[in-house]
């Protein structure tokens, strides 16, 4: 009954197991017999929940690669099952084969056992009608290769390598010199205006070598361009390393732009002794075989108008059906286009230059000049004339060796005694006025004849020959 059970559960024993986790219920546990519950606690006391959290991780890593053996098993069962198949697709295929050839072999027999047969005359005969074959067949090709070598499409192909070969050489040597223009002349001189007493301005230094660091690098990829299409000869594909050049060309125009300006402020910074001194012994290098900066500075000048001139004799050799006919002709173009810019730009520049330059050899001075729209034409004796009579506003005449002429009503002239320049519109300057005023600019002048050479030369302050100026871009008719 239930006191029978009462008493069986107050006679059993109880023991709790407490863990060390935070929030983790101890367990209460009971046995019959006491004995029974000392053994279960020192079980518990000798096992450890860590070791078991062990053995279980190695057993778990020993799972994982017996399942990786597997896995790898399985693909190298799967490539020797593919490996397999192929090999019987092969073993079919050279069985076929063999049996083909089995039959040929067969069908040739009787024909080998009637060369066998044959008269050993008919086997002279067809040794030597074979060998005749074979001299005649050698004869027509090289017939054929005669016939093209002399033909004029193989004449202009080898023209067109030969121009391809010297633009290489010339592409060689322009690196080159830019190199010794670079290396020899800007980078030293860049150091020594950083000096404690520099002989040059880094300005005057960045004046002179504008984009000339630029220029080299970039003709420097074009030249290794170049010689990696050389290296595939013949096949030879130019057209696309004129299309990478033609974007970055537009650098030239700043340097050309710049050109006479940089001779100036070169021309300039050689007043200065220590420049002039340190710029002689970069020239003494050997690597500039006596050539001066100004020499290296105008070599770019011209590779413009080399290109075009290369391009033009490349297209005169080149068929109308050749796959870089119209590329190269459309890097003509844009050469061209571009050369006519820099040609407009730098005739614009010189000839305010030399309207400047005149305009401060005139006594009075001359707002005329001013004028951009004067274009200097040219300069030269009169013919047919010892001495130009020009007949001023006031009425009376002047005698002159020489004289201006513009499209204008103001006609610039001199007297014929000191040659001293004046407009029209201002009066005559007494002698001792003009000769103040001579004096004035004679530091001028003798530093405007070591810029501008011989298109104006100074002479105790005068005008030595006339120089022709018009509004127009050509000369008038009545100039002679």
């Amino acid at each position: 009954g239930p006191g029978g059970v009462r008493d069986a559960l107050d006679k059993q024993y109880y023991f709790t197991v407490l863990f060390g986790h935070e929030g983790q219920k101890p367990l209460e546990l009971r046995c019959e017999e006491e004995q029974d519950g000392k053994e279960w606690m020192e079980a518990i006391h000798q096992a450890s929940y860590a070791d078991i959290l062990i053995e279980r991780e190695v057993l778990m890593q020993k799972y994982i690669h017996l399942v990786q053996i597997v896995e790898t098993e399985k693909i190298a069962a799967n490539q020797l099952r593919h490996q397999l198949e192929d090999q019987d697709t092969e073993i079919e295929r050279l069985k076929s084969e063999i049996i083909a050839l089995n039959k040929t072999k067969e069908r040739m027999r009787p024909y080998q056992s009637n060369q066998e047969d044959e008269d050993p005359d008919i086997k002279k005969i067809k040794k030597v009608q074979s060998f005749m074959r074979g001299w005649l067949c050698r004869r027509k090709w090289k017939t054929i290769v005669q016939d093209y070598i002399c033909s004029p499409h193989a004449e202009s192909m080898r023209k067109r390598n030969q121009i391809v070969f010297t633009m290489v050489e010339a592409e060689s040597e322009y690196v080159h010199q830019l190199y010794i223009l670079v290396n020899g002349f800007l980078r030293p001189l860049r150091m020594a205006a950083s000096s404690k007493k520099p002989p040059i301005s880094h300005d005057d230094v960045s004046s002179i070598f504008l984009n000339s660091e630029t220029i080299m690098f970039l003709h420097e990829i074009f030249h290794q361009g170049l010689k990696a299409r050389i290296a595939n000869w013949p096949t030879l594909i130019l057209a696309d390393l004129f299309d990478i050049l033609l974007p970055m060309l537009n650098i030239y125009q700043e340097f050309v732009r710049n050109h006479q300006y940089s001779l100036q402020v070169l021309a300039n910074c050689k007043q200065n002794r220590d420049f002039d001194k340190l710029l002689k012994q970069y020239e003494a290098n050997p690597a500039c075989e006596g050539r001066m900066l100004e020499t290296f500075l105008t070599y770019p000048m011209f590779q413009i108008p080399r290109y075009i001139i290369t391009l033009h004799e490349l297209l005169a050799h080149t068929p109308h059906e050749h796959v870089e006919r119209k590329s190269l002709e459309f890097a003509k173009s844009k050469l061209e286009e571009l050369s006519r810019v820099m040609h407009d730009e730098v005739s614009d520049t010189e000839n305010i230059r030399k309207n400047l330059a005149i305009e401060r050899m005139i006594v009075e001075g001359c707002d005329i000049l001013l004028d951009t729209s004067q274009t200097f034409i040219r300069q030269g004796t009169m013919k047919n004339s010892n001495t130009i009579i020009v007949k001023h506003e006031w009425g009376r005449q002047l005698h002159s060796d020489w004289t201006l002429l513009l499209s204008g009503p103001d006609i610039l002239c001199s007297s014929k005694e000191d040659r001293s320049a004046w407009p029209t519109a201002v009066a005559v300057p007494s002698a001792d006025d003009t000769q103040a005023k001579a004096q004035e600019k004679l530091a001028l002048l003798k530093a405007l004849s070591h810029k501008t050479g011989d298109n104006v030369r100074s002479e105790n302050s005068c005008l030595l020959f006339p120089f022709f100026i018009s509004t127009s871009g050509s000369a008038p008719h009545d100039i002679i």
